[in-house]
């Protein structure tokens, strides 16, 4: 079954307060995730996870961990078998790369609370700002940034686009994207902006911490959010985790590239089914489906 199947992970935006508590009060694997995730950080994440409030989970540093530990627990739980490529959108990339035996689950907790600390130290709250433009392709989008030197985020499917940098920079772009037909641009409610130029401190911090930590040669093979190619040498994927920081991530092209690899299904490990959709509308030659718990 998992031949031509590709496990992928989401990213910020997919997570909901309670989400995991059923496998964590029913399933050992999970259950051991989740407490070796608190114990990672020293803090009770699965409180939070599981109780909330939404406000405290939405904190990039808590939601970050919280996605991963989500999605790791449900893999776990049903032990679902690893296929030959994996790969993640943003901050999935770092639950990909755990899936796949390439970093530990403890440190891959560690890192993803220093990457959300790192990006809002970065930028102080309300500088920065995310915004997705609906209607208009990334040639266009990439034009008007060009203008504003604003930057693409996300490339996640045609005619959706996510843009991000300085608050009054994503502000122009979101204005010129409608008077240049986009049916709509829409701030993002994200506590920082992400994958662009102003993050170059976040992404120092995270290149010191990348240094001390052992990254083996992952057991399936990253389609990477970088290069879009697939990708298994532990020096080369710390390079690209360092510059996610402060590019964009290429998810409409890595789907492409999935089908040219010849994978005919995706399956999304983890909270939400925002990946599901985007791969149908990326490639309707492909199947995408949710993990079954």
């Amino acid at each position: 079954m998992y031949e031509s199947s590709i496990l992928v992970f989401p990213g910020q935006g997919s997570q909901a307060v309670g989400m995991g508590k059923d496998l964590y009060d029913n399933n050992k694997e999970a259950k051991a995730v989740f407490d070796e995730v608190d114990d990672a950080l020293g803090q009770k994440l699965s409180d939070i996870i599981f109780n909330g409030p939404m406000e405290d989970l939405t904190l990039t540093s808590n939601v970050q961990p919280a996605i991963m530990a989500m999605s790791i627990a449900m893999l776990r739980a049903t032990e679902t078998e690893l296929t030959k490529y994996v790969a993640g959108h943003s901050l999935g990339e770092y639950t990909a790369l755990c899936a796949a035996g390439a970093l530990s689950l403890a440190d891959t907790a560690r890192l993803l609370r220093l990457r959300g600390d790192a990006m809002q130290r970065a930028v102080p709250v309300g500088e920065g700002l995310t915004a997705v433009i609906l209607g208009l392709d990334i040639e266009k989008v990439r034009e008007i940034c060009n203008k504003t030197n604003c930057d693409v985020a996300n490339d996640n499917s045609p005619g959706q686009v996510v843009i991000s940098g300085a608050k009054n920079i994503v502000e122009e772009t979101m204005t010129l994207a409608k008077e240049a037909g986009a049916k709509r641009a829409m701030a993002l409610a994200l506590s920082v902006p992400v994958h662009c130029r102003i993050q170059a401190p976040a992404a120092e911090e995270m290149k010191a911490a990348l240094e001390k930590i052992e990254i083996k040669t992952p057991k399936a093979i990253l389609i990477s959010n970088k290069t879009t190619s697939p990708m298994s040498d532990p020096d080369e994927i710390k390079e690209a985790l360092v510059y996610q920081i402060t590019h964009g991530v290429h998810w409409r092209e890595s789907v492409l590239k999935m089908h040219e690899l010849g994978i005919t299904e995706t399956v999304e490990v983890g909270p939400g089914a925002v990946l599901t959709g985007l791969t149908t509308r990326i490639c309707p030659e492909m199947t995408a489906r949710k993990l079954e718990l």
